[in-house]
């Protein structure tokens, strides 16, 4: 009986924290409504999609070629394998965007016998393919009006050209006026004046330059490692580097390696991240956002509903509104 309170006490919590800041941009200072968004600090989420992944379907073409022939040989070995690493996240994107994720990571691959379909995946397909997973972003979008969502497309595992015109199409067509041109310089109130809620940054580079709706490959710097440590040493030697111009992503996530995985036979990328979450959230909120070369702008985590992640990122953004009263010109605030 007190397992089962202490159970259902457990889910209230994990609902409220779901529910925790789906309005969050409208209710920023109005010193931080003409700053650039890219000066703002932005809660993302490493690899979205991953909370549908596919555990029947073959690993990706992309991997390596072992891999995929140990997937061959022994599929029921190394499909759950891959399956507890290459698993990220455990929130759809509608409850993603209720927490306050304002930068959605979607790579995006055709399976071997999808037909016309696109999915997405990391290590596997997912089960939810494009279209279902845009449509459910769009109606978040209807929901909650003054929310400004950046949209990373890349990987395109396999994908044809045909494919890739395709997909721009249907992103036209969803998005519409809500897209936020690349010759503009977005901030909050710009984008609220013209009805605009999604920047989709889309990582092939001939079909952005067809295309002024859509924005290069965003940066994402990651340390590539399992160890927390040398993520945060790998981030604060990046800070030392001139920042990119405009978006850029600073990832808080780990990344498992083969020795790793052969010495943690038992383990997952969720048990991994929350050994390691402690650490990396005490770092980030450290950071404060702005145009300086150390300024952070977004930030993405694993498993961003088993924390206060949203609300730490987020709450960055109000270091800036002493600086936007004495330093306005510095910051761009009104």
């Amino acid at each position: 009986m007190i397992r089962r309170n202490m159970e259902e006490e457990e889910e209230e919590e994990q609902r409220q924290q779901l529910a925790g800041n789906p309005d969050w941009m409208s209710r920023l200072p109005a010193e931080l409504l003409d700053v650039p968004l890219w000066n703002l600090a932005l809660p993302g989420s490493h690899d979205s999609m991953s909370f549908c992944l596919d555990v029947s379907s073959p690993v990706l073409r992309s991997e390596s070629c072992l891999l995929r022939v140990f997937d061959r040989v022994f599929p029921c070995w190394t499909r759950p394998c891959v399956y507890r690493w290459a698993t990220t996240q455990q929130s759809v994107l509608s409850d993603q965007c209720d927490l306050g994720i304002r930068f959605l990571d979607l790579r995006i691959a055709r399976k071997p016998s999808g037909g016309h379909a696109l999915f997405f995946a990391h290590g596997l397909y997912t089960l939810l393919d494009v279209t279902e997973a845009l449509d459910e972003l769009a109606s978040w979008l209807e929901a909650h009006p003054k929310e400004v969502v950046i949209v990373s497309c890349s990987h395109f595992d396999s994908l044809t050209d045909g494919d890739h015109a395709r997909l721009v199409e249907n992103i036209l067509t969803l998005f519409g006026d809500k897209l936020c041109s690349s010759k503009e310089t977005p901030t909050l109130r710009s984008c609220w004046s013209r009805g605009q809620q999604v920047i989709l940054s889309y990582g092939n580079q001939q079909v952005v330059l067809k295309h002024p709706e859509l924005w290069a490959e965003i940066p994402y710097r990651y340390a590539d490692s399992p160890d927390p440590k040398k993520v945060i040493a790998f981030l604060e030697d990046q800070k030392r580097r001139r920042r990119p111009a405009g978006f850029y992503v600073s990832g808080l996530n780990l990344t498992e390696d083969a020795p790793y995985v052969l010495l943690h036979p038992l383990q997952t990328m969720r048990k991994m991240t929350m050994k390691g979450l402690t650490l990396l959230l005490s770092w980030a909120s450290e950071q404060r956002p702005g145009p300086g070369d150390g300024g952070v702008n977004i930030v993405c985590c694993d498993f961003v509903d088993l924390s206060q992640f949203c609300s730490l990122v987020i709450g960055l953004n109000y270091k800036l509104c002493p600086v936007c009263r004495t330093q306005g010109d510095a910051t761009g605030c009104a």
